[in-house]
């Protein structure tokens, strides 16, 4: 067994986590997948606890039983307080945990409430490493600073906040419009497109052109999963190189369904080899023969993007600039390949920023447009 590989245990105070990204990130509904991925790249979860009166979140304990997750049920009884039982059990269990399973040495709190500060100081006192997990602006000031490490649920590769415009469009002429305007351009958009290869193939067919057509996109997919895979490794410990065993064994944790031979590889040191012809990773000596390290550009596809992107800007934005919004269909439009995860980035604007601090291009907020814009002009 990998004595180096974290062991960790998953607490969900479920409450605070789907009520602040229902009420914070634009009515999104929370996923765990997301945290599920961020801790892959971080070790092995063994323990996966959700923490709940179940009677109000009916349909999400479907998607966290899907997950694997234990969902402990706190009903209450009227006047009660549910959220001071939940958080009193969730603070036991942790607690039990620690000092009766010596092999777990990482905590992970998915919660945004300064009640569990004590919590996070006594399991720091036992040597267990604690990471926090919270919606931005409902987590207190006082619980990041206690972590050894905290993540911002809407900062999480695989969650898509809705931007500000879409909150305030909706009151005021979203809701005449948009169900007369959406629904003849929709439909004809999303219908199209299932329905051609119905037609195309028999209905008993129709399954298998499904595998192909995902197969072709796929190729991307698997690089922009790689990619970002390397990137978390790399942020995760002290960055450079990781072994192939080690991106392999978290690929594994992301999709445990994975497998090279799906993508037409006889080995993974095959995929990498391809992947690393493509410009994708770059693969350096291992510490163990067979086990290369893997590693994103450090230059190269990284700043051809960053001088497309600059060209895109110059050729599009007006005086003021060109908004963060609508650039992303402007770059795909002068370049039907790129994909900002094939370089290791998050999402667009992570990219964008890193484009920013080359000074590749110009990045500022305007409170008027709501939206980042950039500009080809550079901090002098």
């Amino acid at each position: 067994m990998d004595h180096e590989e974290e062991r960790i245990a998953l607490f969900l105070d479920y409450e605070n986590l789907a009520i602040g990204a229902r009420d914070h990130l634009g009515g999104l509904a929370f996923e765990l997948k997301p945290v599920a991925d961020a801790l892959a790249e971080r070790g092995r979860v063994v323990v996966r606890r959700a923490y709940a009166d179940w009677s109000y979140f009916d349909a999400d304990r479907r998607m966290l039983t899907r997950s694997h997750v234990e969902l402990i049920d706190i009903p209450q009884r009227m006047g009660a307080s549910r959220k001071n039982a939940a958080d009193i059990k969730m603070v036991v269990d942790a607690l039990e945990i620690a000092f009766e399973r010596d092999y777990i040495s990482t905590f992970v709190l998915c919660t945004g409430d300064s009640d569990f500060t004590p919590l996070v100081h006594k399991l720091r006192e036992l040597n267990k490493r604690v990471i926090g997990v919270g919606v931005e602006r409902t987590t207190s000031a006082m619980l990041p600073p206690a972590c050894d490490e905290f993540l911002y649920y809407d900062r999480l590769e695989g969650v898509e906040v809705p931007p500000p415009k879409a909150r305030r469009s909706r009151p005021a002429a979203a809701e005449p419009a948009a169900p007369q305007q959406t629904r003849p351009a929709a439909p004809p958009e999303t219908r199209p497109e299932p329905r051609p290869a119905t037609p195309e193939t028999p209905a008993p067919e129709a399954a298998a052109p499904e595998a192909p057509a995902a197969d072709a996109p796929d190729a991307d997919g698997l690089a922009a999963l790689v990619a970002q895979t390397v990137a978390g490794l790399q942020r995760s410990s002290s960055g450079g190189a990781v072994s192939a065993s080690t991106l392999k064994r978290t690929l594994l944790r992301k999709d445990p369904t994975f497998n090279e031979a799906d993508h037409g590889f006889r080995a993974f040191g095959e995929l990498l080899r391809h992947l690393a012809d493509r410009r994708v990773v770059e693969l350096t000596d291992g510490g163990a023969k067979g086990d290369p390290g893997v590693t994103l550009p450090e230059h190269g596809d990284r700043d051809a993007a960053f001088a497309m992107l600059r060209a895109v800007v110059a050729d599009v934005a007006g005086r003021d600039g060109v908004a963060l919004s609508s650039l992303k269909n402007r770059v795909l439009k002068a370049a039907p390949d790129f994909s900002e995860k094939k370089l290791g980035y998050r999402s667009f604007l992570q990219f964008c920023k890193a484009a920013a601090t080359a000074e590749a291009v110009g990045l500022r907020w305007d409170d008027d447009a709501d939206d980042y814009l950039l500009t080809t002009a550079t901090p002098g």
